[in-house]
């Protein structure tokens, strides 16, 4: 046998070497005599399977997702957590300041927060006071006439055109309120009570009083009466309604048929001031 046979060599070649055991060798995974790994069994099984990692990958992401989320959450809710303590603590301060201010209201609040109300006007206050009748105005005296005089003898005017008097006999009474007490409202010495009522002066005629010196005694009326302008007015007047045919009569005649004077001439002397008086004053 010769040595350099082929097929000598080979059986005479050294056996090869034992393959090693590592599954990763590329002599277990290549060629035909590539050597069957034997399956695994249970848990390992399964998990080497590719479904399973590929659901355990997604399932590790999924849970990873929720854990930051609820990181992140658990963050905010940290960061939260301040502010709602706060908002609840003002809430409870505003609820108790609310109670305070009603229960105990400060003795001197603020002017911003609490102002203090505007005082409601009494009625008193928002009721205007009645004004007062503004008084005629004074005639302008004529025919040389004080104010006084011309005032009261507006008083003897008015009182006849209040009682429908014609001119005449606010001739008739003026002419004698001249004649008797030149226009002026006068007491009587004899009657002290008189010197109680408004007066402008005063005569001794025996209990004559006021502008037509008319007596008391005579039943002209008290003396409180008579001591009034217009009230003895009125008197003359009514008296010189009473007289029959006056109209018709002189001035002087018709003044001396109410009076009864001791000078039954005097008034005519009168008669034509009174006319420019009446005339003024209508």
């Amino acid at each position: 046998m010769h040595h350099d046979d082929p097929l000598d060599q080979k059986l005479t070649q050294d056996p090869p070497a034992a393959r090693p055991d590592d599954p990763t060798s590329t002599d277990r995974t290549t060629g035909r005599h590539r050597v069957r790994e034997a399956p695994r069994r249970g848990g390992r099984a399964l998990l080497a399977s590719t479904p399973v990692r590929a659901a355990l990958a997604a399932g590790v992401t999924c849970c990873l997702g929720v854990a930051a989320f609820a990181g992140t959450r658990g963050d905010a809710d940290t960061a939260r957590e301040p502010v709602a303590e706060a908002l609840i603590e003002r809430a409870v301060d505003d609820d108790r300041a609310s109670r305070s201010l009603e229960r105990t209201p400060s003795a001197s609040p603020s002017p911003s927060l609490s102002p203090s109300p505007t005082p409601k006007p009494t009625p008193s206050a928002t009721r205007k006071a009645p004004r007062k009748p503004t008084p005629p105005p004074r005639p302008r005296p004529v025919a040389g006439l004080t104010q006084a005089q011309m005032d009261n003898a507006k008083i003897i005017v008015d009182v006849g055109a209040e009682l429908k008097m014609p001119r005449r006999a606010m001739i008739v009474a003026v002419a004698t309120a001249m004649q008797e007490s030149r226009l002026y409202n006068l007491a009587s010495d004899v009657l002290p009570e008189s010197s109680r009522y408004p007066h402008q002066g005063s005569g001794a005629d025996h209990d004559s009083v006021g502008l037509f010196q008319q007596r008391p005694s005579s039943g002209w009326g008290t003396v409180r009466d008579l001591m009034r302008p217009a009230y003895a007015a009125r008197a003359f007047y009514e008296a010189l309604r009473e007289v029959p045919g006056w109209q018709q009569m002189s001035v002087a005649g018709a003044a001396q048929a109410v009076q009864i004077s001791a000078f039954p001439d005097a008034y005519a002397q009168h008669e034509g001031l009174a006319t420019t008086v009446v005339a003024a004053l209508t």
